[in-house]
C-alpha cells in the first residue's frame, strides 16, 4: 500500500473516463479497479458529478480513475453536469473514450476532436461486447493515428487487461515533467536551507506538500536539507561551515529572507520551484511582467487550486490582496476561485495569480495557463507576485535557468 497510500493527489496520473450516458462506462471503471467504485444502473445518468477511485496499475503506478456524467444529458441540470465532465478535460493525463459497441456517431467524433485539438493521449472503449446484438464499430477505422482502440465487456471481464495495457502505453504519449524538484540545483552531498514559517495558516502537525517533496528530492539526490523557521535562520547560517548551495524559503518569508541570505547566496522559493514543476515557467515568469503595468481598476483572480478555511494570515485571500494595494497598484478589482472552480470566462481579468498548483497534476495546471492565454490574460503565481512586490524577483529567478532572461524581456530590459 505504500505508493497507493502515500502518493500527493497531484502527483498521479489522472484517467478520465467519458462518453454517453449509459454506454458503460461505470461498470468498466468497476471491472477495471476491481471493485464497486461507481453505482450502476440501466437508468441512463446513474453518475450525476465526477466519481473518483484511487488505484495502483502497473507499469504507471498510483492514479486516479475519475467516472463522469454523460457528454449528452439533458435539461439545465444536465447540461451542468456536461459542464463539470468537460472540465476534467482539462485535468486529465489519459481519456478513455467509452463507446457502446456499434453506436459511434458525431458525439464521438466531437470528443475526438476535444481531445485530439488539447494533445490528450487518448484510449477507446467499444463496450457490451457481450450483448447478442452487438455489432462490428466502424467508429475503429475512422480513429486519428495513434488513438489505440480496444473491445471490452465489463459483464464478462472480457478484454480488461487489454484496456489497462493501452492506458500504459498512452500514459507514455504525456509531455515529459521536470523529473526533480531542488535537486538539480544542488551539487552532489550539498546542502539546501529550507526555511518553512510556523504560523497560523501552517498545517497542525505537518509541513505542506511542497516543502516534504523538496525534502524527499534532496535526500534522493544524496544531498541535505536544513530546515528552519525564519527567525532560526540566521542563527542556522551562522553555525555552518561556510555558505549552502541554496536557500529557498517559503514566499510569504521572501523579506526577511532576503535581507538574511548572503548576496553570493543563490535563493528562490517553494513557489517558483512548483511554477517550473507544474507548469510552464517562462510564461509565469513573463506573467509576473504584467504587474508592473497594473491600473486601478484593472481586475485581478487570485486562483487557488485547494480548499481551506481562511485565516488572517491568509496568502491569497489576505496577504497578497494586501501587498498588490500598498506595494504595487491600489484600487484593483480583486477576485477569488478555489479548487476546480477556474472560471470558463478570464477574458475580463488583467492578469491572474495562481498558488503554486501542489494539489493539482501538471496537465491541469498547464491547462489553466493555456486557457489563459488563448484569453489573452497574463498569469504568474504567489511567489512571482510577492518577489517582484518587495523588487527581489531577480534574484529569486536566478537559480533557475532561463527563468531571469524570461523576466528581464517581459520587462523590456
Amino acid at each position: 500500500m505504500g505508493d497507493l497510500a502515500s502518493a500527493p493527489k497531484g502527483s498521479r496520473l489522472r484517467i478520465v473516463f467519458l462518453g454517453r450516458r449509459n454506454v458503460g462506462k461505470s461498470s468498466l471503471i468497476n471491472a477495471l479497479t476491481r471493485q464497486e467504485t461507481s453505482l450502476v444502473s440501466a437508468t441512463a445518468g446513474t453518475t450525476t458529478d465526477p466519481v473518483e477511485k484511487h488505484m495502483e496499475i502497473k507499469g504507471i503506478g498510483p492514479v486516479v480513475i475519475v467516472d463522469t456524467a454523460g457528454t449528452d444529458d439533458e435539461g439545465e441540470l444536465g447540461f451542468a453536469r456536461v459542464g463539470r465532465t468537460k472540465r476534467e478535460l482539462a485535468r486529465a493525463d489519459v481519456v478513455v473514450l467509452v463507446s457502446e459497441q456499434g453506436t459511434w456517431g458525431s458525439e464521438e467524433r466531437k470528443l475526438i476532436d476535444i481531445a485530439v485539438s488539447r494533445s490528450l493521449p487518448l484510449v477507446v472503449a467499444f463496450s457490451k461486447s457481450d450483448l447478442a446484438d452487438a455489432v462490428p464499430d466502424e467508429g475503429e477505422s475512422s480513429l486519428p493515428d495513434g488513438v489505440q482502440a480496444v473491445t471490452v465487456s465489463a459483464t464478462e471481464k472480457r478484454g480488461i487487461d487489454d484496456l489497462a495495457a493501452a492506458i500504459v502505453r498512452a500514459s507514455g504519449q504525456r509531455a515529459a515533467a521536470p523529473e526533480h524538484v531542488i535537486s538539480h540545483l544542488v551539487p552532489y552531498q550539498g546542502l539546501a536551507v529550507l526555511v518553512t514559517p510556523i504560523d497560523s495558516a501552517a498545517p497542525t502537525g505537518r509541513l505542506i506538500l511542497p516543502q516534504v517533496q523538496a525534502i524527499r528530492d534532496l535526500l534522493d539526490g544524496h544531498c541535505s536539507a536544513l530546515v528552519v523557521q525564519t527567525d532560526d535562520l540566521a542563527v542556522a547560517l551562522d553555525r555552518l561551515d561556510g555558505h549552502p548551495d541554496i536557500v529557498v524559503t517559503d514566499s510569504q518569508a521572501f523579506a526577511e529572507v532576503d535581507a538574511i541570505v548572503p548576496p553570493e547566496v543563490s535563493m528562490t522559493s517553494f513557489s517558483i520551484l512548483f511554477a517550473r514543476l507544474k507548469g510552464d515557467l517562462a510564461e509565469l515568469v513573463r506573467g509576473a511582467g504584467t504587474l508592473a503595468t497594473l491600473q486601478p481598476g484593472d481586475r485581478v483572480l487570485i486562483a487557488e487550486a485547494c480548499t481551506h478555511r481562511s485565516t488572517c494570515e491568509d496568502i491569497g485571500t489576505v496577504k497578497i490582496p494586501n501587498l498588490l494595494e500598498k506595494k504595487l497598484c491600489p484600487g484593483l478589482v480583486v477576485e477569488h476561485s478555489q479548487g476546480v472552480d477556474f472560471p470558463d470566462d478570464l477574458s475580463e481579468f488583467k492578469l491572474v495569480i495562481h498558488c503554486g498548483a501542489c494539489m493539482l497534476n501538471r496537465v491541469a495546471m498547464l491547462s489553466r495557463i493555456a486557457f489563459a492565454k488563448e484569453a489573452g490574460v497574463s498569469i504568474t503565481n504567489y511567489g512571482m507576485t510577492i518577489a517582484h512586490a518587495l523588487g527581489i524577483l531577480p534574484r529569486a529567478l536566478q537559480p533557475i535557468e532561463g527563468a531571469l532572461e524570461a523576466y528581464e524581456e517581459a520587462m523590456g530590459r
